[in-house]
């Protein structure tokens, strides 16, 4: 993801002890690159080492530093552990690097951000006034989590005995398990927004960890857990809608549905919530766990090569700029336009597509034939030990990997818990990073027919 400094207090939180590293790595200062790649985040990183991985593979590898990643912030966080975090299974430093130790040398970083994009003249402008042209762009620069839409959030989230929390941001992940840890009766509310936001099934994982920690320390009479969500339904796709639905009614865990948070009474511990039909509700909590709305960065609202909203607009399954005359700009993750979950399962799928495309275009001038279905996944932890699979594509198709193995994957399995826990952090700084995993085909770079054009 593009830093933005999220911080509550404005500074970077740096461990005590941290031992200080001299890397090799060096930053570029050239101002022309054959590909410019916005972004070091989970998609900038994998993308950008699949891409010079591809030309490698076909005799046409590109020249050191030929590929520069555009990106200013200090550390890369793999943020699907977060929740991990929250539930005590993790410790947040094991999930974060420091962005240049990912970067090989045979890639450029530039440490700054973007702020304004030329397509017209192939060139991006940074934040500290520097131009930077570029043959083809891909843009992978994340979303923005908005804690200032809620009144009273961020005030919460700096307060350590407030009992306000969330897994969105590596500040407060801990805080999250702190919470939950320490309540020994009361009410511990849950909330989802309305809209997009990053792995919409995170709001209820983090829900379920903590109702099962109630029931195996002896709490479970004494703490209400409860569900506030701006969504209709507890999930998108039906099939696992329904069957997380039918958990909650299990476990006695109320669900107020098209309850938006509008704002927090820090002090007095009150949430207000606005309601479908215009009017509101105020509620007492020991403890809220809080989703803040997300939507594109600020910045990109305006470009030229996004939509109204500041998405980076792109075909839906070649990953190309929709607009002809922008032929040469991709995008892939939380920043596209794809109508599709934002998750890191998704990009894995979706690098390898806007690479073999890319390379087709760049070494042929011909558009290639992969193309991205919509695949996404979610993990949905409901409890120690045991996570529900969802997978699915476009148009909220179920695609299970493991179904005809195991039977259905609505159905939890402490399999799919240890591949959560265990098996995706590891994979994630070993290979997907690199840009040496593909999603459902794991190490396996999958291969796709000739150009089609």
């Amino acid at each position: 993801m593009l830093s933005i400094k999220r911080t509550l207090n404005g500074l970077s939180q740096v461990p005590a002890g941290t031992r200080k590293v001299r890397w090799a790595h060096t930053a570029s200062d050239k101002d022309k690159y054959k590909i410019i790649v916005v972004g070091g985040g989970s998609a900038g990183l994998n993308v950008a080492n699949q891409i010079f991985n591809r030309f490698q593979s076909a005799g046409k590898a590109l020249n050191p530093q030929d590929i520069a990643i555009l990106d200013s912030a200090d550390f890369h966080h793999y943020q699907p552990g977060w929740t991990l975090v929250g539930s005590g299974l993790k410790q947040k430093t094991e999930l974060r690097r420091p962005l240049k130790s990912l970067i090989p040398p045979h890639l450029a970083l530039i440490p700054e951000n973007v702020q304004t994009f030329t397509p017209q003249s192939n060139s991006v402008t940074t934040t500290l006034g520097r131009t930077l042209s570029y043959d083809t762009l891909v843009v992978a620069t994340g979303l923005k989590i908005n804690y200032n839409a809620i009144p009273g959030l961020s005030q919460g989230l700096a307060d350590p005995n407030s009992g306000v929390s969330t897994i969105y941001s590596y500040d407060t992940c801990d805080k999250v398990w702190r919470d939950i840890d320490t309540l020994r009766s009361g009410k511990a509310i849950f909330t989802q927004p309305a809209g997009i936001i990053k792995c919409a099934g995170a709001p209820q994982k983090i829900m379920w960890m903590a109702w099962d920690r109630y029931q195996r320390t002896g709490r479970g009479g004494n703490v209400q857990v409860e569900f506030y969500t701006g969504m209709p339904s507890m999930f998108s796709v039906k099939k696992y809608s329904d069957a997380l639905n039918e958990l909650r009614l299990q476990r006695g865990v109320p669900a107020l549905f098209q309850h938006n948070l509008a704002s927090i009474d820090v002090p007095n511990h009150k949430a207000t919530f606005n309601k479908a039909d215009g009017s509101t509700a105020t509620v007492d909590y020991d403890i809220l766990h809080v989703v803040p709305p997300q939507g594109p960065l600020d910045f990109m609202k305006g470009q030229p090569i996004a939509d109204a909203a500041g998405w980076v607009q792109v075909d839906k399954e070649t990953l190309r700029h929709v607009k002809p005359e922008y032929g040469n700009i991709w995008a892939l993750g939380d920043c596209s336009s794809l109508p599709t979950s934002k998750t890191a399962a998704a990009i894995t799928k979706q690098a390898p597509v806007l690479t073999e495309n890319l390379f087709s275009v760049m070494d042929t001038g011909k558009l290639g034939s992969a193309r991205y279905n919509g695949y996404t996944s979610c993990p949905l932890l409901t409890g120690y030990g045991q996570l529900m699979l969802a997978e699915f594509k476009y148009d909220l198709v179920p695609e299970e990997t493991f179904a005809e193995y195991l039977g259905d994957q609505s159905k939890p399995r402490r399999l799919y818990y240890h591949l959560k826990k265990d098996l995706f952090p590891w994979v994630y700084f070993n290979y997907m990073v690199k840009g040496q995993w593909f999603g459902t085909s794991g190490p396996i770079r999958p291969s796709f027919p000739a150009a089609l054009e």
